[in-house]
């Protein structure tokens, strides 16, 4: 039998061949990364394009895009894309329709800062859409639609210093929207109790079969499947190193492990200021949106302070790990819908997005 060691070295030898292929689409990804994370000019409106481009810049699960976008009458409609559900790691849609809320959010900021009023509303209907009206008074521009082309998920470690008071008070505020609370953690030995419960969710998940394929295949192991898609978590962004086609999975079978996986997260998760949980007042989809548009409140202006944050969604994911947390936390029944660390830390590459004429519908 082979051993691991030796596999590794002979399919890192046969790597060494694609090495330039794989350097030249790194320069074509960042080329392309660079031109979707900036401001697009508006003439006058703004026009569909326009706020849809900066929608599509949200925080969403996987990097799935779940979102479609239609214009109506009253303004823009965001619906869920039923072909970019997570059905292992989401199956009720929780997090789907959050990353609707976070889409939603951005495209009420730049609506704003277009020089229009805005307003949301979860349709009662069965399509379960969320919509934006836009009306014809002046808009105000929030000092948080700035950071809508720097925000980023950093996947990696941060400096473990904790945040002062001011920008506490700052990220608290920024994150008030009607139906949602945050809770910041910052005490160490509290943050270790629901380490703990991380730790024990990731391990379930990493050693769930189902779990597994469903992330494997929203893996981009290099940037040329990343450009392919416009989707997915590409390598670099988490820090891990890109690889061929071939190789890839093979690599993440062999190493992908709960040990690893544990290890790694304790350490970040360490290295951080502090938790941030977003709960809804309810348990329902409209709530679910809600969250995700505090949660994306507080993602801009933790930019705008030069503070990193990614998900640690584990034990929200997790059906028996989920009333645990609740519990250690003292939050009754309350369902808590989406938590991150927070930090500081060095920007990491940023993911893409599918062209903006592919999320939406004209019919």
């Amino acid at each position: 039998m082979i051993k691991r060691r030796t596999f590794i070295v002979g399919a890192g030898l046969a790597a060494v061949g694609a090495a330039a292929h794989l350097l030249t689409r790194g320069s074509d990804y960042r080329a392309a990364a660079d031109a979707l994370w900036s401001h697009r000019p508006f003439a006058e409106g703004p026009d569909l394009v326009y706020l849809v481009h900066y929608a599509t810049l949200a925080a969403n699960s996987h990097n799935a895009q779940p979102w479609r976008f239609r214009a109506t009458p009253e303004g823009i409609s965001l619906r869920p894309d039923p072909g970019r559900m997570l059905p292992v790691a989401d199956p009720d849609n929780h997090h789907l329709y959050a990353s609707l809320g976070c889409a939603a959010e951005n495209l009420m900021l730049a609506a704003g800062a277009a020089g229009r009023s805005c307003a949301v509303a979860f349709s009662a209907g069965g399509d379960g859409r969320v919509d934006v009206a836009l009306g014809q008074g002046a808009g105000r521009r929030d000092p948080l639609f700035e950071s809508i082309v720097e925000r980023q998920c950093t996947r990696s470690d941060y400096d473990a210093r904790p945040i002062d008071s001011a920008a506490r008070a700052s990220l608290q505020a920024a994150a008030r929207v009607e139906g949602c609370d945050l809770m910041l953690i910052d005490d160490r030995a509290k943050i270790e109790q629901v380490l703990e419960l991380i730790l024990a969710a990731n391990e379930m998940q990493v050693a769930d079969p189902a779990f597994t394929a469903e992330l494997l295949s929203w893996l981009r192991f290099n940037a040329g499947a990343a450009l392919a898609t416009c989707d997915g978590l590409y390598a670099a962004c988490a820090g891990n190193p890109t690889l061929p086609d071939w190789l890839g999975p093979i690599l993440f079978d062999a190493f992908f492990k709960p040990a690893a996986e544990n290890e790694r997260y304790a350490r970040q998760v360490r290295s951080s200021a502090g938790l941030a949980l977003f709960i809804g007042e309810r348990d329902d989809r409209a709530h679910w949106v809600q969250a995700g548009r505090s949660y994306q409140r507080f993602a801009l202006q933790a930019t705008a302070l030069g503070i990193r944050h990614t998900h640690l969604n584990q034990p929200l994911e997790v059906k028996t790990v989920r009333p645990q947390l609740a519990a250690l936390l003292g939050l009754g029944n309350r369902r808590i819908d989406l938590m991150v660390r927070y930090g500081r830390g060095p920007a990491m590459p940023r993911s893409l997005r599918r062209p903006v004429r592919d999320v939406i519908d004209t019919a």
